[in-house]
């Protein structure tokens, strides 16, 4: 396996995004634990795969050209 593993601080270097917006209103909603970040060990330290992270960033863009983002993480075809 050789994928890279970020911290939440690094991942927001990388995409922009502020670390409180990551932790409050990606994961869990867009960010899925086991396809996006996973806990080491169990424990409570998140480390994100970057490469999913990328990949699905892209896929998103292209497949969504006019949504309407939805509250719950879902998006409305407009």
């Amino acid at each position: 396996m050789s994928d890279t593993y970020l911290t939440t601080e690094e991942l927001s270097t990388r995409i922009k995004y502020d670390c409180r917006t990551i932790r409050e209103r990606l994961k869990d909603s867009v960010l899925l634990e086991g396809v996006h970040y996973i806990r080491p060990f169990g424990g409570r330290k998140i480390l994100y795969i970057w490469e999913t992270i990328e990949k699905d960033m892209f896929q998103h863009s292209a497949a969504n050209g006019l949504v309407v983002p939805m509250a719950g993480g879902g998006v409305c075809n407009g």
